[in-house]
C-alpha cells in the first residue's frame, strides 16, 4: 500500500511542478511538459513492478506511435484558443485528434500494423 501512495504522490508533484513552471514561464513549462516524463516514469513503475521485459518494451513501442496523431493538436489549440476561446479551442482539439487517431488507426492497419 505504502508503494502505492508514493507512486501517486511522485505522479502527482510532477503534474503539479510543471503546471506551476509553466504559470511562471510559459516556455519553460511547455520544455518540461514536452519531455516524455509521464512515460519514463510509467516505464519505471512497470519496472518496479517487476512487469516483464515485453511489457515494458511493447510500452514504449506503443507510445511511440499513439504520440504521432496527438502531435497536429498542439498546432491546432493555440489557434483555436485565441479565435473561439479555451473550452471551444479544447474540445475542438480533443475532437480532432480522435479523428486523427481513427484515421491513423486505418493507415497503419494497411501497413500491418496494429495498435489496437
Amino acid at each position: 500500500m505504502t508503494y502505492i501512495i508514493i507512486k501517486y504522490l511522485v505522479t502527482a508533484a510532477l503534474v503539479v511542478i510543471i503546471s506551476e513552471i509553466a504559470r511562471r514561464n510559459d516556455r519553460m513549462g511547455s520544455l518540461i511538459a514536452s519531455l516524455p516524463l509521464v512515460t519514463i516514469l510509467t516505464l519505471l513503475w512497470l519496472k518496479f513492478e517487476n512487469a516483464g521485459t515485453e511489457k515494458i518494451s511493447n510500452h514504449a513501442y506503443f507510445t511511440f506511435w499513439f504520440v504521432i496523431p496527438t502531435l497536429p493538436m498542439f498546432l491546432l489549440f493555440p489557434k483555436l484558443n485565441l479565435t473561439y476561446g479555451f473550452w471551444i479551442a479544447l474540445m475542438g482539439s480533443i475532437g480532432f485528434t480522435i479523428v486523427l487517431f481513427y484515421l491513423y488507426h486505418l493507415v497503419l492497419s494497411r501497413l500491418g500494423i496494429r495498435l489496437f
